[in-house]
């Protein structure tokens, strides 16, 4: 009998979550709904990952903010 996708999936994502982890990180944020709306449609029609705003905010800071 064939395994399902979904388990092995699991065991997957459980074998390499401590690789994951210390890999990448995640920003449990919030903001306000009508703001989040206005910039969910501004990335999707402008076909920009939220990451990519994320490092092009952090570029622009790092700027504005050279001593």
């Amino acid at each position: 009998m064939k395994t399902p996708k979904s388990e092995i999936d699991k065991r997957y994502e459980d074998k390499h979550k401590e690789e994951r982890k210390a890999a990448h990180a995640v920003w449990g944020t919030s903001m306000n709904r009508e703001d989040f709306e206005e910039l969910n449609k501004f990335l999707k029609s402008h076909h920009i990952k939220k990451v990519q705003l994320i490092y092009a905010g952090w570029a622009a800071l790092k700027e504005q903010c050279k001593d």
